[in-house]
């Protein structure tokens, strides 16, 4: 491969907008994809990145983690485009498996209920295709992303998730850093995204800026967010209620059972039941398959000393397990209308005595944003079959549990790495012209919406 005179960027997904994460590169007449989900906001063919914007089979794609919104899209692109080869970690081979079947059911399901005909977009047999075709890396070891044409990769510890990755592409004359979804603080279970060798000199960054507009996320601290959580919790339960957590089912569900069970082995919460619903349960097995993955000091608990919630789409599980105090932690962490965390908080709602604590990002779309900003007496749907419920839960907050780098580390991390280019991406206009104006003084800036290209001399 000769040397490179120019990198084009097009993001088919997730340019100015969170969801849907895919960018194209073109290089010197090689097409990598980095990244390709769905978007979490919209549903059907819609919920795609655009694979329009292909004009030809990309050559691979490299995933950085398994949340679906960047890699829950892998198994149409690999079914119009077989000889894409995807790239991920070990571990995010593996949850990709459990992530995108059950992606599969979640699409039956809303094809029955809510009559959606393009649903299922792939099918389980697609889903194995995936990870049956998917090179497993070690992080830190460097790759050939295609046979042959000297470009190579390495995927480097990003602290988001287990198996979460940036991307590190050398190619002749130019070397491009994707950040994927990054934690620069250690949470309960990950560390601390590693920096790159001083060594290495970045020509191209293409960071994340989910949280470039928010400027509470600067000021958190995870020992005080820890010592709210526990405080509140104990009130709930010492009154007689039950809580409930809703968590992403990667990632914030394995962090925050460890972070209540760790509360209740040092008698800073009531020991009462803790449950867990069934993906996150499935994601946890996966932590306990990857110990290499996670800080030295993580305490991972045993799966048995959580319970499961059951299927709480018979009302009756919910009353069941409303009964006496408990922890309940619920998918999806933002509450989608059906998921097991609606369900369970539309018994709550109706009752004083529970609470219910939303510890990671809410779109303000979404049915837990609706909640959490709810007023006393206001009727919302949790589901779609059934008729608005009235609230008069009181207990409702917001915890800020996250794992992506706020603002500040953002800026630091632009200014440690000191590219000649920076392209920001995964946030929304106000986050993406915040991370613009406010970082990378001295550097090229760009930012793309969806179909837009940049073009960077290389």
């Amino acid at each position: 491969m000769k040397k490179l005179s120019t990198i084009k960027f097009t993001p088919c997904g997730g340019g100015r907008e969170i969801g849907a994460n895919s960018y194209l590169l073109r290089l010197n007449g090689y097409d990598i994809l980095l990244d390709c989900g769905v978007h979490p906001k919209k549903e059907g063919a819609c919920s795609l990145p655009d694979l329009s914007l292909l004009r030809r089979p990309p050559d691979a794609v490299l995933v950085s983690h398994g949340h679906v919104d960047h890699c829950g899209a892998l198994p149409e692109l690999l079914k119009q485009f077989p000889s894409t080869v995807p790239f991920a970690t070990q571990a995010t081979v593996r949850i990709m498996d459990r992530m995108l079947h059950n992606s599969v059911a979640v699409m039956c399901a809303m094809a029955k209920e809510r009559g959606i005909h393009e649903y299922p977009l792939y099918w389980h047999e697609d889903v194995e295709y995936v990870t049956e075709n998917t090179n497993a890396v070690t992080p830190g070891e460097e790759f050939d992303v295609v046979p042959d044409c000297a470009v190579r990769a390495c995927f480097h510890h990003a602290g988001h998730v287990l198996g979460s990755a940036s991307v590190l592409l050398r190619m002749p004359g130019h070397t491009l850093l994707y950040t994927g979804d990054i934690c620069a603080a250690d949470q309960e279970l990950m560390a601390g995204l590693e920096p790159l060798d001083g060594s290495v000199e970045i020509d191209t960054l293409v960071i994340e800026c989910t949280y470039g507009a928010n400027e509470e996320a600067d000021k958190a601290r995870l020992d005080e967010q820890i010592a709210r959580f526990a405080s509140a919790v104990s009130t709930v339960l010492d009154r007689g209620g039950c809580v409930l957590v809703p968590a992403f089912a990667l990632g914030r569900t394995q962090e925050m059972l460890n972070i209540i069970a760790r509360l209740q082995d040092f008698r800073m919460l009531p020991y009462v039941p803790v449950y867990a619903s069934g993906l996150g349960r499935a994601i946890y097995e996966v932590y306990n398959r990857f110990p290499e993955y996670l800080h030295p000091k993580a305490n991972l608990r045993p799966l048995n000393r959580f319970g499961r919630i059951g299927d709480v789409w018979e009302r009756e599980v919910a009353f069941e397990l409303l009964r006496e105090p408990c922890i309940i932690v619920a998918t999806s962490g933002m509450m989608i209308e059906n998921t097991p965390s609606a369900l369970i908080a539309e018994e709550m709602v109706r009752h004083k005595r529970h609470g219910i604590f939303f510890v990671g990002y809410l779109d303000p779309d979404t049915l837990g944003s609706k909640l959490l900003n709810a007023e006393n007496g206001s009727h919302l749907s949790f589901t779609l079959d059934r008729p608005p419920v009235k609230v008069v839960l009181e207990d409702i907050a917001w915890f800020h549990f996250s794992a992506h780098a706020p603002r500040t580390a953002l800026q630091d991390f632009i200014a440690r790495t000191h590219p000649r280019n920076v392209i920001y991406v995964h946030g929304d206009p106000a986050a993406i012209d915040w991370m613009y104006e406010m970082t990378g003084n001295g550097c090229r800036k760009f930012t793309a919406s969806v179909g837009q290209t940049i073009e960077i001399e290389a």
